[in-house]
C-alpha cells in the first residue's frame, strides 16, 4: 500500500517512523545471516520504492532504477578525470567554436524553456510559503512531472560542458566544485521524477533555469570570438547570481521546514537545505578564492607598473644628466 507522508500528524509520524525502523532492522537481520549486503540495499530500495516511488513516473526512461543514472555519472567521471585526459594528452587542443555556440544556444533555448514551464504549470499559482506535491493525473499535475523529467534529461545534457573542458584543454576549468556540481545533480533530478514531481521540490528548479539562461548565454557569447568580449563586462556578477539562487533555496526550505502548517515533508525540507547549504558554502569558497586571485593580480599588475614608471623615471633623468653633460662638453670645445 502507497504511503501518503504528507498528511501526518505528530503522533502518527512518530509512529511511522517506529515502523519503518522495525522493517529496516528486521531486514538487516534477514539479510546479514546470509551476507547477502547487496540484497539488503536492493530490498531497502524496494521498500522505499513501494511506499513512496510515484506511479507515474514507471513510464519514462531511466526510472526503472537508479542504478542507470550512476552509472551514466560514472561513465561520465571515467572520461573526466582518466579517459579523456589520456586521450587528450598528445593531442591538440579542439577549437570547437562553432560547436560551443550552437550547444550554448541551445541550453538557453532549453533553460529558457523550462523556466517558462515552470511558472506556467505551477509557480505561478503555487503557494510561495508552502507547496505539497501533487500526485493526482489533473492536466497540470502531469504537466509538472513531464517538465521534472525534462529537466532529469537537461542535467544529463550538461555533462558536455566537461566534455568540451577537456577536449579544450581547460583543466583550469575543471574544478572540483564543477565535477561535483555535476555528479550529484542528475542523481537529485532522478530523485525529484521517481517522488517528489511538483510542489516546493521544483522551486530550486525554477532559479536554476533562470541562472542557466544567463550563464549559458554568457557561454554562447564568449566562445562567439574575441570582438564580444566588451559586451561580457558582467561575468563577475555570474557567480553572485548563483550565490544569491541557493540563499534563495535555503530562505524558502526554512520556512517550510519550521511551519507547522506547511504539508510538505519536513525530511524532504531538511534534505534540500543540506543541499542547498553544500551548494552555497561551495560556490561561496569558490567566490572567495576567486576575489583573492583577481586581488592579487591587481596587486602584483599595480607592483610592476610602479616599477616600470620608476625605471622609465631613473632613465628618463639619465637621459637628462647626459644631455646636459653634453651640451657643457660641447660649450667648452666652443670656448677652446
Amino acid at each position: 500500500m502507497t504511503m501518503n507522508y504528507h498528511y501526518y500528524n505528530a503522533s502518527s509520524r512518530y509512529e511511522m517512523v517506529v515502523e519503518i525502523a522495525n522493517i529496516a532492522l528486521d531486514e538487516f537481520k534477514t539479510h546479514h545471516t546470509s551476507r547477502n549486503y547487496t540484497g539488503l540495499v536492493q530490498r531497502y530500495y524496494q521498500l522505499v520504492e513501494e511506499d513512496y516511488g510515484d506511479p507515474r513516473a514507471e513510464r519514462f526512461h531511466l526510472m526503472d532504477h537508479p542504478m542507470f543514472t550512476f552509472g551514466l555519472v560514472a561513465i561520465y567521471l571515467s572520461w573526466v578525470l582518466v579517459l579523456g585526459p589520456l586521450f587528450m594528452r598528445d593531442r591538440k587542443p579542439f577549437q570547437l567554436r562553432r560547436t560551443l555556440v550552437i550547444y550554448n544556444a541551445f541550453q538557453v533555448a532549453l533553460s529558457g524553456y523550462m523556466f517558462y514551464e515552470h511558472l506556467m504549470a505551477g509557480w505561478l499559482n503555487y503557494n510561495l510559503k508552502c507547496q505539497p506535491v501533487d500526485y493526482s493525473d489533473g492536466p497540470m499535475s502531469k504537466r509538472m512531472l513531464n517538465l521534472c523529467y525534462i529537466y532529469y534529461l537537461s542535467k544529463l545534457t550538461e555533462f558536455a560542458d566537461t566534455v568540451f573542458f577537456v577536449l579544450r584543454k581547460k583543466s583550469s576549468q575543471i574544478t572540483w566544485l564543477h565535477v561535483y556540481h555535476h555528479s550529484v545533480t542528475p542523481l537529485e533530478t532522478w530523485v525529484l521524477v521517481k517522488f517528489l514531481a511538483g510542489g516546493n521540490a521544483t522551486f530550486p528548479n525554477l532559479l536554476n533555469n533562470f541562472v542557466h539562461v544567463c550563464m549559458y548565454f554568457y557561454y554562447m557569447m564568449s566562445a562567439m570570438g574575441p570582438e564580444y568580449a566588451k559586451f561580457l563586462w558582467w561575468k563577475k556578477y555570474m557567480t553572485e547570481l548563483q550565490i544569491a539562487q541557493f540563499v534563495l533555496c535555503i530562505f524558502h526550505t526554512l520556512r517550510a521546514l519550521f511551519s507547522n502548517q506547511c504539508q510538505f515533508s519536513k525530511f524532504i525540507s531538511a534534505l534540500l537545505l543540506l543541499n542547498a547549504s553544500i551548494f552555497f558554502c561551495l560556490f561561496m569558497n569558490f567566490y572567495m578564492q576567486s576575489y583573492k586571485k583577481s586581488k592579487a593580480q591587481q596587486a602584483l599588475q599595480q607592483q610592476q607598473q610602479e616599477k616600470l614608471t620608476a625605471a622609465q623615471e631613473v632613465a628618463s633623468k639619465a637621459d637628462s644628466n647626459n644631455n646636459n653633460h653634453m651640451e657643457m662638453l660641447t660649450q667648452k670645445l666652443k670656448a677652446h
